[in-house]
């Protein structure tokens, strides 16, 4: 069977966790990297053993033997970049958000609908084992329906800095970066229910924290310590409409103990916490029990993830599969987004449409 031919643009730490991703798939042959540094896409072409390298992304969208494209540029051409790959005849995954507005992601999705092509976001943690392990106890009914959900991403000192920072560019801070996967990953365990309502706020009062030395920090090439545009901690609650609610928070920077991960879900019959640890507690014969499925060791958890994840884009894109993540939940996480954004300007609770 031919390989199905990949192209990457944009050539960043997301982007080497992809190549890494489709250069262990015996169905790949990545085709062509893009960057706007023509001089490292060439570096990690030659890496990856990619037969081109363009410093233009449009070359790589016009390279005919390319037959999908991953997305992994700044979230200021996300969308841009699948729209464009999309009209190219490309498949595309594309790097969560998937846009920085909600706005951008209704364009591309007008786009997707008017195209036979698969545009999958990059929700990768719907890919990582213990999310598939508890979706499968969900999708049995083992927890019932699930009412009420919990996403919780802290950092104590973690603004990267550089474009992170730059609302202009990323289109939010911690909601946007972090908070994305949280709320995903509730979202999607909760069965992808429409969200109806929000009420949210947002707080820049730490600023990017560089003045703490003591804590390592991941730093992207271009930090600025002077320069920080975007929030460093929102938190919120959505409604939908099956009568279920969220609640979020997410930080870059707070003066909590410890950094801290929380999804957890809870249903009729029984509750589950994914992070740090999947565990689900539930009732057996009138007494409460709680469960903790037998996992691998997490140590490798991330490159598995893109692995699966890689795995489903392609088989999606060659006909064999359901995409786990399609565009329209790229839309509706960005319309809640969003809606977080406005409720906290506006002061109030807002509803969505």
């Amino acid at each position: 069977m031919p390989k199905f031919k990949i192209g990457v643009i944009g050539t960043g730490s997301i982007a080497q966790l992809h190549l890494g991703a489709y250069a262990t798939n015996p169905d790949v042959e990545i085709v062509a990297v893009s960057d706007i540094n023509a001089e490292r896409a060439q570096a990690v072409a030659d890496q990856f053993g990619a037969k081109r390298a363009y410093g233009d992304p449009n070359q790589l969208l016009a390279d005919p033997e390319v037959d999908g494209v991953s997305v992994c540029t700044w979230n200021n051409t996300h969308a841009s970049w699948s729209i464009a790959a999309v009209k190219a005849g490309k498949h595309v995954l594309v790097e969560k958000p998937i846009s920085r507005t909600y706005g951008e992601a209704l364009e591309l999705q007008r786009v997707v609908e008017d195209h036979d092509r698969v545009v999958q976001v990059g929700f990768v943690r719907r890919h990582f084992p213990n999310c598939q392990v508890l979706k499968t106890f969900i999708d049995a009914g083992d927890l019932g329906d699930i009412y009420y959900a919990k996403a919780s991403c802290i950092r104590r000192v973690g603004n990267p800095g550089g474009w992170f920072a730059d609302k202009e560019i990323a289109g939010g801070g911690p909601l946007l970066d972090i908070g994305v996967h949280v709320i995903d990953l509730c979202w999607y365990l909760m069965g992808s229910p429409q969200a109806t309502a929000v009420s949210g706020h947002t707080y820049a009062e730490l600023g990017n924290r560089a003045n703490i030395v003591n804590l390592p920090r991941y730093r992207v090439s271009d930090y600025d310590p002077t320069k920080n545009s975007v929030e460093d901690m929102a938190n919120a609650v959505v409604r939908f409409d099956n009568g279920a609610s969220l609640l979020i928070d997410a930080s870059y920077s707070l003066h909590a103990i410890k950094n801290s991960i929380d999804v957890s879900v809870y249903g009729q019959k029984g509750g589950a916490e994914l992070e740090p640890e999947l565990k689900i507690a539930t009732e057996r014969h009138d007494t409460v029990v709680n469960i903790e499925p037998q996992i691998a060791a997490r140590t490798d958890e991330i490159t598995v993830g893109f692995r699966n994840e890689i795995a489903n884009f392609v088989d999606a894109s060659l006909g064999r599969a359901e995409s786990v993540a399609p565009a329209w939940h790229g839309v509706e996480i960005m319309k809640i987004l969003e809606g977080i954004y406005e409720s906290a300007d506006s002061g109030k609770e807002i509803t969505l449409v």
